[in-house]
């Protein structure tokens, strides 16, 4: 049981699947490197020193305190005292070695709003001002001292915004974690001050940082989830106790599900576009099998009474029933018709620059191609954005075949970093050797490539799209890359052209990233690629005969990986096909779907 093993001072974090902590842990310890990180003012504290820190966000991650929840959880089902014992000693360890505002876990107003979300849900799973765990002297210490750190939380959040470029998740986080902790706790005179100033903030952001479509503007699909959780759990907590949003709100976040619905495949797979970091704003749900966008399309059928988000969540997991409560009952009367529901919600998101095309939705026989033509990223440093204009994946029945191969790494390995967010981890093109755009640090792009979709139509035989990026633009000799995707729905074939506007001559490599399942082998045209039991067959352009490159795992140069989690990978092939060009050409390849 998940909560034993907490109880026993084992936790996992991140690619440490099984890591003892101690009991207590020491809470300003990075558990990867074993780093202790200084007890000095922690908003001087640069917690991107390495050596000072070690990996802050090994360090961040337990004192989220998702796991105070799930011992709070075996406590509410379990009645044993084990559990609200163990609970409280976590409690007042991290209360005794974490004071205000000293350390590492003071250095970020996001991980405080984040443990307050997780706070909150433990008062009211250990029965909230009434709970046993406040019985006795030894009871009304604790419950001064937990009080006494929320006051602080608060403080500190409402002092450190996050502002200006930074006004990303961060700053709907923080207000999340603000506005639940003054709903939760309304004990002093601040805390209506504070619920009126971070329900302005989330009423105002929620539409601010979403596209129009649904697209999160940060041009991520990870971060969807982070947010979408901390509109969802504010939002229910606002009207559970008379503070609701307005209509924008809801309607953002339900165009935002919308989004996820329609690039999400048959089987469950999503493009890793943009940053990932495996970051979670709670953890309701225990196992391997969970899914946290399968859940959050499961919040959002119950609570906008959405059988077409039901039916392609595929059920009702553990997070959605902590969460939705007695709508779940309502859930039985809704009429979730699986052919009504079997059309992506949208195949075109041109305010966020995706479009989908394919066939045969939600079948054995789905082909889904995710054509990203979107920015960058978000405000001016776009700092969870890839430089992947004109990227694109293919999966074939739930298959995936052709991948963004994600992210790996934030603060530490920064050549593996570098890597993960450049032009040549992803399905596009490279032109000299340079990035699309121009990285200037590990959240910070200088110069964007400005993307744009040129034409789109997705009639019943043929679904045609546009695009192009001035990436290169800045070049002695400006290089405009246009490609061209043509989807024939009867003949299950994807063609595809690039077109290069330029006068001089130039290098140009075409990257192809394929699963980790997949075995890449080449033909006379090009390769055939196989993944359980399916098959793909991809004709390269003539021209780059000779001059192809099949590696898998390859660390110089550095090519051939994917990461399915954070601080993870694993070899996977990916190809490269090289031209030296002059002048305006073009490009060509044919993908044969099986």
């Amino acid at each position: 049981m998940a909560a034993d093993r907490i109880l026993a001072g084992h936790y996992a974090v991140f690619a440490l699947s099984d890591v003892y902590l101690g009991i207590p842990p020491d809470w300003n310890r990075d558990p990867k490197t074993g780093t202790l990180a200084p007890s000095t003012f922690g908003m001087a504290l640069d917690y991107r020193q390495e050596a000072l820190v070690g990996d802050i966000k090994y360090l961040w991650e337990p004192n989220r305190h998702l796991e105070f929840v799930t011992l709070c959880q075996a406590y509410w089902i379990t009645r044993d005292e084990r559990y609200l014992e163990g609970f409280k000693r976590l409690l007042c360890s991290w209360i005794e070695q974490c004071p205000y505002p000293r350390g590492p876990n003071w250095s970020s107003s996001l991980e405080a709003g984040i443990r307050l979300i997780n706070w909150s849900i433990c008062w009211q799973l250990i029965g909230g001002a009434e709970s046993r765990l406040f019985a006795g002297e030894d009871g009304r210490h604790v419950h001064s001292a937990w009080l006494g750190s929320i006051w602080e939380h608060s403080c500190f959040i409402a002092e450190n915004w996050s502002r200006d470029s930074s006004a990303n998740n961060h700053l709907i986080g923080e207000a999340a974690g603000l506005f639940i902790a003054s709903v939760t706790w309304p004990a002093w005179s601040r805390s209506s001050a504070w619920r009126a100033e971070s329900h302005t903030i989330l009423a105002r952001e929620a539409v601010l940082q979403v596209h129009a479509d649904g697209v999160l503007k940060e041009q991520t699909v990870s971060y969807l989830q982070f947010v979408g959780d901390f509109l969802l759990i504010a939002g229910l907590a606002g009207r559970e106790n008379g503070f609701n949003f307005a209509a924008s709100y809801w309607e953002s976040l339900e165009r935002m599900l919308d989004f996820l619905a329609s690039i999400m495949d048959v089987g469950g797979n999503l493009p890793m576009i943009g940053d990932a970091d495996d970051g979670y704003a709670v953890r309701l749900a225990q196992g391997e099998n969970f899914c946290p966008y399968r859940s959050l399309l499961a919040s959002g059928g119950l609570l906008f009474e959405r059988p077409d988000l039901l039916a392609k969540a595929g059920g009702i997991d553990a997070k959605t029933r902590w969460l939705m409560g007695a709508k779940i009952d309502d859930a039985h009367a809704l009429p979730i018709d699986w052919p009504d529901s079997a059309r992506p919600v949208r195949t075109s998101f041109p305010n966020g620059g995706y479009y989908i095309l394919g066939t045969d939705w939600e079948t054995d026989r789905e082909i889904r191609i995710v054509a990203d033509t979107g920015p960058l990223g978000y405000l001016s440093i776009a700092a969870h954005g890839h430089a992947d204009a004109l990227a694109f994946s293919l999966s074939v029945g739930g298959i995936e075949f052709l991948v963004d191969p994600g992210t790996y790494s934030y603060h530490t390995q920064k050549v593996w970093r570098e890597y993960f967010r450049g032009t040549a981890a992803h399905n596009t093109l490279r032109v000299d050797g340079l990035d699309q755009s121009l990285i200037g640090g590990n959240f910070m792009w200088l110069r964007h490539a400005r993307a744009r979709s040129l034409a789109w139509r997705d009639d019943p035989d043929v679904a045609e799209l546009v695009g192009e990026h001035d990436g290169y633009s800045s070049l002695p000799d400006p290089v405009i890359h246009r490609r061209h995707w043509r989807f024939e729905k009867s003949a299950r074939a994807l063609r595809l052209r690039d077109t290069l506007e330029c006068a001089a001559d130039h290098r140009v490599e075409r990257c192809w990233h394929f699963s980790e399942g997949c075995q890449v082998d080449f033909t006379a045209p090009g390769v055939v690629v196989s993944n359980a039991g399916r098959r793909i067959e991809l004709a390269l352009d003539p021209r780059s005969q000779g001059h192809r490159v099949l590696s898998i795992g390859s660390d110089d140069p550095m090519t051939g990986w994917i990461s399915r989690g954070f601080d993870r990978k694993h070899p996977a092939y990916s190809l490269v096909e090289r031209f030296d060009i002059r002048g305006q050409t073009q490009l060509d390849a044919l993908i044969d779907i099986g």
